[in-house]
């Protein structure tokens, strides 16, 4: 519906006549001085046909309303797990990379060469053991036959096992020493493009010094806030379809991930996680997207939204301007669900169907003002 200014002159009605109007034009411009509202609303205000709106029972759609930028929801820092020197880094922003891809190898001093002495520590003390088992079923043989000892097969059983733990902790420290070999490669866990690169070819880093940041954007993530009473209405799992200005008309749809189970004490709001899927990468994360929780819909009095004064959309109630019979009426009423998209709002008391409000109300517009509809100027 297209909505029009409050037209026309506003005619001042006096017990011995019409006069003082001029007067009355400067004050208002000046502000709201002693006196004013009472000068306004002995006013007649003189409105079209399009300032009104008829106030209809229709179905509205309830929805919950969230906005923000979208942001990849995978974000990988890798860091250097030991200190050395960077050497093979071939990537930069916006490089395709690869889950398990290595991206660049970190030149430790003694590292690869401690690994390659573990591993020849375990073959020399498997060889140590078996000769140790070797020696020791000898040594019971003998002691069998009546040619050994008691203390003498003791002896060979205890070598045996000390040889058995010297190939346990041989193995621990070849475990050990090739973790640390294996930290010298920087490995993309995730399919995804390097965002961030920190660090050039051939530079030294300590450990935890950041090289790379890989993003995935196969799915987006929208943190949003909504208010406490919404909250209770939107669970995980739940369909939202997003708008985005960067591509006007399309409608993208993606679901509820998660909703923190706790309200911020400052704004009374609750944060919802929405993941939106992005198939090869087609939107930019960091764009603004408007997304909406369909909830249904319910028949109620639905207004436009500009209609209702007094910030109530921040609340549950406020006011409007009814005309009837001549006049101007300030009704408080009480506010339901909204629709954003459409710019109304649910009345659920103080409103009946088919009374007549004022669309965008003005400044001129006050309680018991005298009003005049007439018909738009062609």
């Amino acid at each position: 519906m297209r909505m029009m200014g409050i037209v026309g002159a506003v005619v001042f009605l006096a017990a011995c006549g019409a006069s003082g109007g001029e007067g009355a034009s400067a004050s208002a411009a000046k502000g709201e001085a002693p006196g004013a509202s009472d000068t306004r609303a002995k006013a007649l205000l003189v409105l079209t046909s399009q300032d009104l709106v008829v106030a209809r029972s229709a179905e509205i759609g309830d929805a919950v309303v969230l906005s923000g930028p979208l942001q990849p929801k995978e974000v990988v820092a890798l860091r250097a797990r030991v200190g050395g020197t960077i050497t093979g880094l071939r990537v930069d922003r916006g490089s395709p990379v690869r889950g398990g891809e290595r991206l660049a190898t970190i030149r430790a001093a003694g590292i690869v060469s401690q690994a390659a002495g573990a591993k020849a520590s375990v073959a020399a003390a498997e060889a140590n053991r078996a000769l140790a088992q070797q020696r020791l079923e000898a040594a019971r043989s003998l002691f069998a036959a009546g040619a050994m000892s008691a203390i003498e097969r003791q002896s060979a059983e205890a070598a045996y096992e000390a040889a058995v733990a010297q190939v346990a902790a041989a193995k621990a420290q070849e475990t050990s020493a090739s973790e640390a070999a294996d930290y010298t490669s920087v490995v993309s866990p995730i399919d995804g493009v390097v965002s961030a690169r920190t660090r050039r070819d051939g530079e030294s880093v300590a450990p935890n010094d950041e090289i790379l940041t890989v993003v995935s954007g196969r799915t987006l993530d929208l943190a949003g806030q909504i208010g406490v009473d919404d909250a209770a209405r939107v669970r995980a799992g739940q369909s939202v379809t997003f708008t985005l200005d960067a591509f006007p008309g399309e409608v993208f749809r993606g679901r509820v991930a998660r909703v923190d189970p706790v309200a911020d004490p400052g704004t009374r709001q609750v944060g919802v996680h929405v993941e939106l899927p992005n198939p090869g990468g087609r939107i930019v994360g960091g764009q603004f997207a408007r997304g909406r929780i369909a909830l249904g819909s319910v028949t109620a009095i639905v207004i436009p939204m500009t209609a209702v004064q007094g910030g109530a959309l921040d609340g549950k109630g406020g006011y409007v301007y009814v005309v009837a019979n001549g006049r101007i009426s300030r009704r408080a009423v009480t506010l339901g669900v909204r629709d954003e998209a459409a710019g109304t709002v649910a009345v659920t008391s103080g409103l009946a169907a088919g009374e007549q409000v004022i669309a965008t109300p003005t400044t001129d517009v006050v309680d018991g003002a005298a009003v005049r509809v007439v018909a738009p100027k062609e």
